[in-house]
Parts: C-alpha cells; structure tokens; sequence
C-alpha cells in the first residue's frame, strides 16, 4: 500500500519531506505536486522506477521523461547551456516551462531522445518540490500524472491514492496544483522554438 503523506503547500514539514527523500532514494516512485500538476517521480538513476511509472502510465521507450531541477545551477549541470539561453531561463525560472535541451553526459543514456541527445528540464515554482530537491540534491525524473484512457491530469489525491494504491510507493496530498500543461520550448532551436503553449506565458516564443 502506498503511503499518503499531507504536506503543506507553503511550508511544508521537515520530517515529511525528509521521509519522502528516503523514499526516492530507497528506489520508490512518487506521486508529487509541480506548479502544473501533479506527477510520477523517481530518482533519476532508478531504471526498475522509471520502467514502473511507464507502466502506470503505459508509455513506450519513446516517451521523454523531464529533469525536474532546484535551481539553473542544477540545470546546468545535465544540460548544455550557452550565455543567451542561461540569460533567458533565468528570467523564466522558476516557472511553469520545460525547456529541452542538449543532454551533458550526466544523464543516462536511455533518458534521451533516440535521434537527439536531448532532455527535457524544469524548475517548478513550488515549495514542495522546493524543499523535495533541496534535501534529495538532485532533480527528479518525473512525468505528468496522466492516466492511460484519460486527457487530463488527476487532481484530487484522495483519488490518486485509491487508483495507485499498489502501483506508487508514496502519495503526497499538497493541495490542488492546478491541470495545466507546462509550457515547452525547444532550446536546440535558434532562435529558441515554441514546442507546446501551456501555463508559462508563450508570447516571448511566438512571433
């Protein structure tokens, strides 16, 4: 049975959320709020985890898994950033983006694009996720939590703890995060190209 843990959104609890980080780190997936949605977490060397939440999400090895990250520093560390495009995410995190990215050789091989070695990075405006990555000092692998048969995220974790009961180590109730896709941009592009518009103001990326 999963764990359910109650954490306050604005100041969330020390002891919870070092017991979460025991979680990740003892190879469990998670079920977390971003400043999104909710999603499936797991630490970013965990392959049995990752294969797991590609099952709860029936997900092929095509499917692109995102780096959530504490900070631009961390960003920089697993991604190839030049000065324009540090100048750019710094006026944009934290927030509501993924930016794909150039993959540096800190991230495993089979988190990649099969044709690009490119990763999908974002820092959540979020104290929950602030204070998970700030403990566990490394980002997340994490994916939207979307149902197979379903076009929406769940919202409700009372919800998400009865469907994933068996599936997830940990369910986190964080309050409601909202449904909104993150926004995408692709910056492998020059200049920097609009992939998906979301909660993230896009117009920066459109012409």
């Amino acid at each position: 049975m999963a764990q359910f843990f109650q954490i306050h959104p604005e100041n969330p609890q020390a002891r919870l959320v070092r017991r979460t980080v025991e979680i990740l780190l003892e190879g469990g997936v998670i079920v977390y709020p971003t400043d999104s949605s909710y999603a499936l977490g797991c630490q970013i060397g965990e392959k049995s985890a990752m294969e797991r939440i590609r099952r709860i999400r029936r997900l092929d090895d095509k499917h692109n898994f995102t780096l959530v990250c504490r900070d631009l520093s961390e960003i920089a560390t697993y991604a190839k950033i030049d000065d324009q495009a540090y100048r750019m995410l710094k006026s944009l995190t934290p927030g509501a983006y993924t930016f794909i990215h150039e993959a540096t050789k800190q991230v495993p091989r089979r988190l990649l694009h099969p044709k690009r070695k490119a990763i999908g990075m974002r820092v959540p405006d979020n104290e929950i996720c602030r204070a998970l990555l700030s403990e566990l000092n490394q980002p997340i692998l994490s994916t939207t939590l979307i149902l197979p048969d379903d076009d929406q995220p769940l919202t409700d974790p009372y919800e998400m703890r009865e469907i994933l009961d068996k599936h997830v180590d940990l369910v986190i109730d964080g309050g409601f995060c909202g449904l909104e896709p993150t926004t995408v941009v692709d910056m492998m592009a020059d200049p920097p190209a609009l992939v998906r518009r979301g909660k993230g103001d896009s117009t920066l990326f459109e012409e």
